[in-house]
């Protein structure tokens, strides 16, 4: 099993707000979200929304998309820890099989 992927709330935090000595108010205002909004996400209480990561991308000069992979990321692994177990395969035709 590989490991739980970091939260992009604890990257942002770790890698953005504490080298630039923000806080999560300062860093709200500028993000233009709300103090709640923001504390909630760094705090890994919230998903990364596409909206936040825009605003994060804009902020950091980085891609809103790497910041949703992140999330996509976690997503993921959060699922297959409770992956279904009465799936039963599709049978594949016999173009696909090899």
């Amino acid at each position: 099993m590989t490991r739980k992927p970091t939260h992009p709330g604890n990257v942002f935090l770790e890698d953005v707000m504490k080298p630039l000595d923000l806080t999560i108010t300062d860093a709200a205002k500028m993000l233009g979200v709300s103090r709640k909004a923001l504390s909630e996400f760094v705090n890994e209480k919230a998903a990364l929304s596409p909206e936040m990561a825009l605003r994060i991308s804009k902020a950091t000069n980085t891609s809103a998309e790497s910041w949703l992979n992140m999330q996509q990321k976690l997503t993921l692994w959060k699922a297959e820890q409770h992956a279904p177990t009465n799936v039963i395969p599709f049978p594949l035709p016999a173009v696909m099989e090899g």
